[in-house]
């Protein structure tokens, strides 16, 4: 069974950025669609970044322009960068395959982001 870890989150002042890594063990994950979703206090975990195994994405509305997901499928690594960062960014984010339309497998710790001056 594959497993995720997250890591890169921190502190970061509003209009800065950080990138946020996955690694994937246990299982080769360049089959997968993967996704990146976040959890703020008190809120649903939510998708806000899909990247196919080829590379193509989507993303929320309220990310588009600002997150870009990218993947080294040889490393099993999934990236997400995070531009022009605003304080209601600030969630635990984790990574997860999607599969059957939605998340499927066990979820990581998460790494969590603050957007905060």
């Amino acid at each position: 069974q594959v497993q995720f870890v997250e890591s890169g989150g921190g502190l970061v002042q509003p209009g800065g950025s950080v990138r946020l890594s996955c690694t994937a063990s246990g299982s080769v994950f360049s089959g997968y669609l993967m996704g990146w979703y976040r959890q703020a206090p008190g809120k649903q975990r939510d998708l806000v970044a899909s990247i196919t195994p080829g590379g193509n994405t989507n993303y929320a509305d309220s990310v588009k322009g600002r997150f870009a997901a990218s993947r080294d499928n040889a490393k099993n690594v999934l990236y997400l960068q995070m531009n022009s960062l605003k304080p209601e960014d600030t969630a635990v984010y984790y990574c997860m395959r999607i599969r059957f339309g939605g998340p499927f497998g066990s979820w990581g710790q998460g790494t969590q982001v603050t957007v905060s001056s």
